[in-house]
């Protein structure tokens, strides 16, 4: 018998001007497969400025910092050019 039902997507979603929002069903891991606790359920939000003392973890620093991206996807209206 097969599971027709799909996992869960993971959606990563830069946030104008601040960190990756991760939500779904994720593991994250360091480069020697040591893995964070993350709360079920819930998102995890990723460092994009390099400035966090929690890293990979946002902080907050990057308004400090005065980190600015906003990115689309290719082809949306917003932020056009």
């Amino acid at each position: 018998m097969t599971d027709d039902r799909s996992p869960d997507p993971v959606i990563v979603t830069p946030r104008d001007n601040g960190p990756y929002r991760v939500a779904g069903p994720v593991i994250l891991q360091d480069a020697e497969g040591n893995r964070w606790d993350l709360p079920a359920g819930k998102p995890a939000f990723l460092c994009r400025c390099g400035q966090s003392g929690n890293k990979p973890f946002c902080d907050g620093t990057h308004r400090a910092a005065g980190f600015a991206s906003v990115v689309r996807a290719p082809g949306t209206e917003a932020g056009g050019s």
